[in-house]
């Protein structure tokens, strides 16, 4: 009998892996290998459950999807990372992909998908929807993003990471604690996000922010 593939599933929201738990470990080839909430948990669990495959919110917990993919393909370059959120595609599928991740998938998507998004993987291939194809095949032939249309896609990683946590109610100080940084970066942070925003004060910041956040929270 050949050996199920190890998953493991990296999400703060427990109904959310007991759902992905549930779906997988009904699949005569697949197995859940363990699941935790938090970045750091994760980077801990990889060494010891050993999964060939880690499926990775972006919204985590003290940290990071985008971020703890990154560590993942440092730390762990035989554990494949996907992508398995909310938040919309074209705004971070690429950043997911040029993070290390082999495929990304919303949470809206019918669950045979994100099974076949696994498989796919496994086999050594890419998974991206339709519209993040066409995205990306877009970029290269006109040398720029569909996405480029909203300013929040200019912003690096780590200061969208800040926007977004900002959008969620935290403060300078809880944003410098959770990203493990000083509270004078995550104000340069800030600062070079409201020039690329084209926002004028601190206030206004907050108020897109919390604007955006909501938005993301709608689609």
């Amino acid at each position: 009998m050949p050996q199920k593939a190890k998953i493991l599933l990296i999400d703060d929201h427990p109904l959310v892996r007991e759902w992905l738990a549930n779906l997988i470990n009904q699949q005569p080839d697949l197995q859940v290998c363990g699941e935790v909430g938090t970045a750091a948990e994760a980077l801990e669990l990889i060494g010891a459950a050993e999964p060939q495959i880690a499926v990775v919110d972006i919204s985590l917990e003290g940290g990071s999807g985008i971020e703890l993919i990154k560590n993942i393909r440092a730390l762990y370059p035989g554990v494949v990372p996907i992508v398995l959120s909310m938040h919309d595609e074209l705004l971070y599928a690429e950043r997911a992909l040029r993070a290390g991740a082999r495929g990304y998938i919303m949470k809206r998507e019918a669950t045979k998908k994100i099974l076949q998004a696994i498989r796919c993987v496994l086999n050594g291939k890419l998974y991206i929807s339709d519209n993040v194809n066409a995205m990306m095949a877009e970029k290269f032939v006109e040398g720029r993003s569909a996405a480029t249309d909203s300013p929040v896609a200019q912003l690096s990683d780590r200061e969208l990471e800040v926007f977004q946590l900002l959008g969620r109610g935290y403060n300078t100080r809880r944003i410098a604690e959770d990203l493990h940084v000083s509270f004078k970066t995550v104000q340069a942070y800030c600062a070079r996000i409201k020039e690329k925003l084209n926002v004028t004060n601190a206030t206004e910041l907050l108020r897109e922010a919390i604007r955006w956040h909501d938005s993301q929270q709608t689609e």
